[in-house]
């Protein structure tokens, strides 16, 4: 089975507007109301590709209620942990503005539902997958991450993780199996500005020199690059496509690795189907469908 945590979810209202002014009343030309988060989405695109997964997280409020209800209209499982003070966040994401989103702060977490999800991820059993993924609330402890994978590192669990900076660096020694920073993000770790995909190639070595087992390198318009745990190295240039939403194309990215993965247990096909998904979704309005996705991979080359 397939875990997906998202510690901060939330409401995602995507915007477009017509003739944007500052300082007066703007009215949306379109607009969408999405549940989201990075494990969310990752869960979305894995029901569209046909595998199941089960969404863990906290929520609070009616924002909460909100969440839980629209991800499970979507068809994937739920198993979310209600706080109590507080409300799940709304993320404002401007369409029109390269990528411009206001996020608001969501609730703050106990340590009693902390431990809720802790006993809930003590279930997890040899094979199954866990993705972390996103941010976390200023009022969970920022060795979170870390925390869950000493707590779990003897159950043969794999770990999937994206996250930057020390959410990152700090599980990386219980060899997740799979890490994705995008190049900014790898660049940010090192102190470089990493631009091409051969760039980012000894840094991403670096993070498996440390304990990452396969590290995808997302790059938006110039592709990923894949460092597999083999000493393999793929490298592809972004597929053609008109840019429509970028809301979610990483997480895809995520969720199209561990489809194929899943499917064929080879890292060429989940390299494939990583790109396939994340284009996609930066290429549609919602997150990727399977039809999509599968038009994708047939334009890629081997």
């Amino acid at each position: 089975m397939i875990y997906t945590v998202t510690f901060n979810p939330s409401l995602d209202y995507i915007v477009s507007i017509n003739n944007f002014q500052m300082g007066k009343t703007n009215r949306t030309a379109k607009e969408q109301m999405l549940p989201g988060g990075k494990g969310i989405n990752v869960s979305t695109v894995l029901w569209n590709l046909g595998i199941e997964s089960t969404a863990l997280g906290f929520t609070a409020g009616f924002t909460g209620k909100e969440i839980e209800k629209r991800s499970r209209e979507i068809g994937f499982a739920c198993d979310f942990i209600p706080v109590e003070h507080g409300f799940s966040r709304i993320n404002i994401k401007l369409k029109d503005f390269d990528g411009t989103e206001i996020n608001g702060m969501g609730p703050a977490i106990d340590a009693s539902a902390v431990d809720i999800l802790l006993g809930k991820l003590d279930q997890l059993k040899a094979g199954d997958i866990l993705v972390l993924a996103g941010s976390i609330p200023d009022s969970m402890p920022d060795s979170i991450y870390r925390d869950i994978l000493a707590r779990l590192s003897k159950k043969d669990v794999l770990f999937v993780v994206d996250a930057t900076k020390d959410l990152l660096m700090n599980v990386l020694e219980y060899r997740p199996f799979l890490i994705k920073p995008n190049n900014h993000e790898l660049g940010e770790i090192f102190q470089k500005n990493l631009s091409t995909r051969e760039e980012v190639i000894p840094y991403a070595r670096k993070l498996q020199e440390l304990g990452a087992r396969n590290v995808l390198v997302s790059m938006a318009g110039e592709g990923a690059v894949l460092l597999d745990e083999n000493g393999r190295v793929y490298m592809q240039p972004a597929p053609k496509g008109t840019l429509v939403n970028a809301v979610g194309a990483g997480d895809s990215m995520v969720a199209g690795f561990i489809a194929g993965w899943e499917q064929k247990r080879d890292y060429l096909h989940a390299f494939k189907m990583g790109i396939s998904a994340g284009s996609a979704s930066a290429f549609s309005e919602f997150l990727a469908t399977r039809k999509e996705i599968d038009r994708i991979y047939e334009l890629l080359t081997d």
